[in-house]
């Protein structure tokens, strides 16, 4: 299938082109406001889909507003019409489109074009009237506010919050460009939607901001597995100047080893690594209810755990040579000892952060 795509230079266009290259069975014209007009007109004579994804939205002047939403869609609508296609168009419009202001007439101009067409030749038309979009390799002061606090943040600079209380309505751009792909084999024509649609207020989102960038200092992240937080967190690490892709942790270091926190969740414990010397044993202490898993990476050693009421003793012989964790059971006072030649590195997890006025650990020899 040949594919054009308008504004192949934009932000929802540089996403879609990553996902649509995958595709082998596609082949892609690309046209951005560089190209002529000429051009435009021959690739829609060849291709079998558009994404019509073209559009301005910060002009120098009112007239660019048309000339780049509404006059460049009838181009590609009279081209189509002259040379008798019924070619499907994506359009990417606006909620703006609903507004009474010179972006939003234009876009409404646009998307009456491709319904007119599609009156006319039958053809398949997909309209979205997209809110604001947030993602990767949008620009900052353009595209949303979103890229403009992500940049600012991530660079050190101020961002100016006019009312917390605002609430925006966000989408993601892997859900636009999911959505988008989706119409390639879509007999479903009109306006569309692309869900989910995040409802957030403006003291949300820069919470959630400071609180990305904070976690390099305090190791605890917010829950970005899923749902905006995700989509947020992989916008914000997006925006980061390409020297701070890395950071220092501040650990503990004596004669037996190190110890250094990594990594600390709102509810699923915290993630640590802590290094021992040969002969040397460390541990000897147990827990009423927090719970602990050890994985040693390098080396080897010898895990020891003794039920602190009943006396029962267990160990396990370890080492790098097999990826076995180990759980440190309530109630066991337990140790850990290196029995190898080298440093031994073992990472651990604890279900909860360590909490100095609540460290639920008690030291027993085993």
């Amino acid at each position: 299938m040949k594919i054009l795509i308008t504004g192949s230079e934009g932000f929802i266009a540089k996403n879609l082109i990553e996902h649509l290259k995958r595709d082998e069975s596609l082949e892609l014209y690309l046209f951005s406001k560089k190209d002529s007009l000429n051009l435009l007109k021959a690739y829609v004579q060849e291709v079998d889909f558009i994404f019509h994804l073209a559009g301005v939205n910060r002009p120098q002047s009112v007239e660019e507003f048309y000339e780049g939403n509404s006059n460049l869609t009838k181009v590609i609508t009279d081209t189509l019409k002259d040379l008798g296609k019924n070619t499907p168009i994506l359009l990417s419009s606006s909620t703006q489109a609903e507004l009474d202001n010179d972006y939003g007439k234009s876009k409404l101009e646009a998307e009456e074009l491709l319904l007119e067409y599609a009156k006319e030749s039958s053809a398949k038309v997909y309209i979205y009237r997209l809110p604001n979009i947030f993602g990767k390799w949008s620009k900052p002061n353009y595209n949303s506010v979103i890229a403009t606090w992500c940049y600012n943040i991530a660079n050190d600079l101020d961002i100016q919050v006019n009312s917390r209380d605002t609430v925006l309505n966000l989408v993601y751009i892997d859900d636009v460009v999911k959505s988008f792909i989706g119409k390639l084999n879509s007999n479903n024509s009109g306006y569309c939607k692309v869900e989910p649609v995040y409802k957030k207020s403006l003291g949300e989102i820069e919470e959630l901001l400071y609180k990305f960038k904070a976690n390099r200092e305090t190791l605890v992240i917010p829950n970005v597995a899923s749902g905006f937080e995700r989509a947020l967190y992989a916008t914000y690490l997006s925006f980061l100047p390409v020297d701070k892709f890395s950071y220092e942790l501040k650990g503990h270091k004596d004669e037996r080893g190190t110890f250094y926190e990594v990594l600390k969740t709102i509810d699923s414990g915290q993630i640590s690594l802590s290094t021992t010397a040969p002969g040397v044993k460390r541990g000897g202490h147990y827990h009423h209810t927090k719970n602990e898993k050890f994985l040693v990476v390098k080396g080897e050693a010898i895990i020891e755990l003794r039920h602190i009421v009943t006396d029962e003793k267990v160990s396990y012989k370890v080492s790098d040579k097999k990826m076995e964790v180990v759980e440190m059971i309530p109630g066991y006072t337990h140790n850990i000892k290196n029995i190898g030649n080298d440093e031994l590195v073992l990472v651990l997890w604890a279900n909860e952060n360590y909490d100095d006025n609540n460290p639920d650990t008690y030291y027993l020899e085993v």
